[in-house]
């Protein structure tokens, strides 16, 4: 994948300002993308989009190919004629800073249904108005839509304690649950289809201003899926849904007993039996929606850690090797060179660097990793490669801000330590540290929004291993402005990120 130098920022649209109670689809997704161009950044990078599960993680989702009913806009459905101003105007006071995740999903759900209904009424019929939708979907939709109406009907607990029959997908449940629950399962498509306008309306406004957007792709799958439901025996459950073995990473930075992800793992002898279709589709869903796909994990593709189904932490995990060279060529085969970029934080062997370098696919620098003794030095930005792409922070980290405040009270010494190397001695140590990303010679440098605005640990946006609270962080309008932007156009100029071009004015001539 060949990299023009480009900066961008990284936000999940979740965050976006608004006045119903997490970040929408509706014009202040338009607005962001106006501020990134003023800024001229041309990249947006943004969380998984799929429809998030217990704990509100976008790495856990009820489907790895369906759209967040969350992130659609009531105003943009109100001038579809779905709302009306009554119901897009019956207001909640929302903290503009955080959001309230059950109260949100309770209010969102009441209006997207009142859409449906009024949608109903107005003489639609969702298999004529989205036939296109559903034909182009149908590997994935479907199942997808009678997982979650069947949820539903049973509250809203995990797939296993609902009735056998459907829970295990016995001969003619299929059929008879999609007919027994057909509103509801109209209902899901519907949605499914107003999300997917609503996002392709803000992807081709990106595209035609000149921004690209980076999605981001979970190596694994949510064990409370339509994924698994529909298709146990490409996953490591046994016939009954009990977990045999579940992915994690060994003891790290963020956890001496490692991370329990929970998620099962890939049968891979049976997803090679029909050249990892499965994969294949996820891959074109995942390029009909973003630009540029950031694979998390990207280790796992050389050897995962496979933890026994019934472990209490990962620390009795063991490495497997995964076929991760027949994957990306046979992918490589079926859908040609893709720009993929590799998520190689944590355990890295030479194994999973010659499997990143063999396909070309740039890595990550993160730079809070870099500074201080015992700390990761090929993240120093004189250590960085062309290939690669640098951030000041990740989404799994403190604020930059609240990082080096911590490091500086604490007396770890990394942050005299990040000091002396950035020759910084002022009080603002975080835009020192973007600037050092944005000098690299990595082509690809990507800032999450807290950094660009300066905020502490308040803003942070997840703690790994930590079970709620997370995902929570939005910025407020009046955050963003035309001076912040012209100081981000003004280092993308400098470092050329993209080259500004010369104009014949630009040139000094000494002729002394």
């Amino acid at each position: 994948m060949k990299l023009e130098r480009s900066a961008g920022i990284l936000l999940h649209p979740t965050s976006l300002p608004g006045k119903y109670g997490i970040g929408d689809l509706g014009h202040e997704a338009f607005e962001f993308i106006d501020f990134l161009v003023k800024a001229g950044q041309r990249l947006w990078q943004v969380f998984p989009l799929g429809p998030t599960g217990y704990g509100d993680s976008p790495y856990q989702c009820f489907s790895a190919f369906a759209g967040n009913p969350l992130l659609i806009s009531p105003e943009l459905l109100y001038k579809d004629g779905l709302l009306t101003e009554e119901q897009v105007n019956n207001l909640k006071e929302w903290n503009p800073s955080h959001i309230d995740f059950g109260e949100v999903i309770n209010y969102k759900t009441d209006l997207l249904k009142q859409a449906y209904e009024n949608f109903k009424s107005n003489d639609g019929k969702v298999e004529n108005e989205f036939s296109e939708f559903i034909t182009s979907n149908e590997y994935w939709l479907k199942d997808f839509a009678l997982f979650m109406a069947v949820k539903n009907f049973h509250k809203g607990v995990v797939w296993t304690e609902w009735e056998s029959d459907i829970a295990l997908r016995r001969k003619g449940s299929v059929e008879k649950w999609t007919d027994k629950l057909l509103d509801d399962f109209y209902y899901q498509i519907f949605v499914q289809a107003k999300f997917d306008e609503q996002w392709r309306s803000v992807k081709s406004y990106a595209n035609e201003n000149g921004i690209k957007i980076i999605g981001d792709l979970p190596i694994f799958i949510a064990y409370d899926s339509s994924d698994l439901w529909a298709h146990k025996s490409l996953f490591s459950v046994d016939e009954n849904g009990k977990l045999e073995t579940v992915a994690g990473v060994p003891p790290d930075y963020f956890s001496e007993t490692g991370q329990l992800w929970g998620n099962p793992l890939y049968r891979w002898d049976v997803m090679k039996k029909n050249d990892f279709m499965w994969w294949r589709q996820r891959l074109t869903k995942m390029y009909e929606l973003v630009d540029i796909v950031r694979i998390d994990h990207f280790r796992g593709f050389e050897a995962y850690w496979e933890i026994p189904g019934d472990a209490p932490t990962a620390v009795t995990g063991r490495w497997v090797k995964a076929p991760g060279r027949e994957l990306f060529n046979s992918i490589k085969k079926h859908l040609g060179d893709l720009p993929i970029l590799a998520e190689d934080l944590g355990v890295i062997t030479k194994q999973v660097e010659e499997l990143r370098d063999e396909f070309g696919f740039p890595g990550m620098k993160i730079l809070q990793f870099a500074f201080g003794e015992g700390m990761e030095k090929k993240f120093l930005p004189h250590n960085h490669v062309k290939n690669c792409v640098v951030y000041s922070g990740s989404h799994d980290n403190d604020t930059t801000r609240g990082f080096f405040g911590k490091e500086k009270s604490n007396g770890s010494g990394i942050f005299e330590w990040a000091q002396n190397y950035l020759g910084y001695y002022g009080d603002d140590i975080r835009f020192e540290v973007i600037r050092s990303a944005y000098k690299s010679v990595a082509d690809y440098v990507i800032i999450p929004m807290q950094d660009i605005l300066n905020l502490g640990s308040d803003a942070r946006m997840n703690f790994p291993g930590k079970l709620g609270g997370n995902w929570t962080w939005r910025f407020r309008k009046e955050d963003v402005n035309d001076q912040l932007a012209e100081a981000y156009k003004r280092m993308t100029d400098i470092y050329e990120r993209p080259p500004k071009p010369v104009e014949v004015s630009d040139i000094e001539v000494n002729d002394k």
